[in-house]
């Protein structure tokens, strides 16, 4: 299934466009017949480790947060014109990860074109063993380039006008509530909902959660008032914010946001020490070149330290969160630890 002409879909496998594979026969009968310096492309030259043709994999349909991060970095590479040939975007849905995970590291290790897209919630998963045998050492992780907060909103008719009123509510009656979040139980949207459910010294298991396909569909219950609280992502809710049909009760970040989002208040302000980073960021495959991955590096440094990615990123409601190589490393391998204590103490993990 294509989409406009730098994006394709595919499940699992990679499925060209009859007309790509056509051109690609008609460059490389000219390049046996012709000679040309850098042939097929784009550039006259490369680097070493330079991609032959980017590509950004989102490990989910198009639409959600794993699309949004990869068409920030599209966008950055060409905005910054550190990426000269256009990236193209590939979705591979699947467990919130999972599928695009155990390709890249079982079927596709070495690919020195392709980054894909992961998130907190990616790590969530691998922390409770969702991703197969796979661990976090098991791929290259390549750069952060955003980072989200996690949030509890409502509609704007509910009676609930402050994080404390909710607790109080879910307190008295755990089951009267109906919370919803994107993907299921043991989930960051359902973890997030746990914790709360803890500040209120209700049991998780007692509470009303309501599993949806993702933040979307999420925002259309609340407006709806199919569900009663919603759990999401600072960058999902922005246009409802502006248009006044939602209120947010609590930002899971440990101060206030700035710019557009410095009104809205912290769970940690009311009382509640709640917080839920969401990094968004890349990794490569197992058995990628070092010339590849010091290029992409490269790349990901040039591209966040031009201010014009600043403003690429301020555009979709994220903020900075850059760390690439061996930092962003040590920065997962810590999230995950800390992630598999969380998921034991939920009795969620593998």
């Amino acid at each position: 299934m294509a989409i406009g002409n730098n994006y394709e879909i595919f499940n699992g496998t990679t499925r060209y466009k009859d007309i790509a594979m056509k051109n690609l026969k008609l460059l490389a009968l000219a390049c046996t017949s012709l000679v040309v310096v850098g042939c097929g492309t784009g550039n006259a030259s490369k680097e070493p480790g330079q991609p032959k043709r980017a590509e950004c994999i989102a490990p989910a349909k198009p639409g959600g947060g794993f699309d949004m991060t990869c068409k920030l970095i599209q966008s950055g590479f060409k905005t910054t014109e550190v990426l000269k040939d256009p990236m193209r975007v590939t979705y591979m849905p699947g467990g919130v990860g999972a599928v695009a995970y155990n390709k890249i590291v079982g079927n596709d290790p070495a690919n020195n074109n392709a980054v894909i897209a992961f998130s907190t919630g990616s790590l969530l998963n691998l922390a409770q063993g969702k991703f197969g045998n796979f661990t976090e050492k098991d791929v290259k992780w390549l750069s952060g380039v955003a980072i989200d907060y996690g949030l509890v909103a409502v509609h704007k008719d509910s009676p609930y006008k402050n994080l404390n009123d909710l607790i109080k509510s879910l307190k008295a009656n755990p089951k009267g509530i109906s919370f919803g979040g994107a993907g299921s139980v043991g989930g960051q949207d359902w973890m997030q909902t746990a914790m709360l459910a803890k500040k209120a010294g209700v049991n998780p298991a007692n509470m009303s959660f309501v599993a949806l396909e993702g933040g979307g569909e999420v925002l259309t219950s609340l407006l709806g008032q199919h569900i009663q609280v919603a759990v999401g992502n600072v960058s999902e809710v922005g246009a409802h914010l502006e248009a006044g049909n939602i209120r947010i009760l609590a930002v899971l970040a440990d101060k206030r946001l700035e710019g557009k989002f410095a009104h809205l208040p912290t769970a940690k302000e009311q009382g509640y020490d709640l917080e839920w980073p969401v990094i968004r960021g890349f990794y490569m495959g197992p058995k990628v070149s070092d010339d590849a991955y010091n290029w992409w590096k490269n790349a990901f440094d040039k591209m966040m330290a031009d201010q014009k990615f600043d403003a690429v990123r301020e555009h979709q409601d994220l903020l900075p969160f850059e760390l690439t190589g061996e930092e962003l490393s040590a920065y997962v391998y810590k999230q995950t630890a800390e992630m598999r204590k969380l998921s034991e103490e939920y009795k969620l993990s593998k």
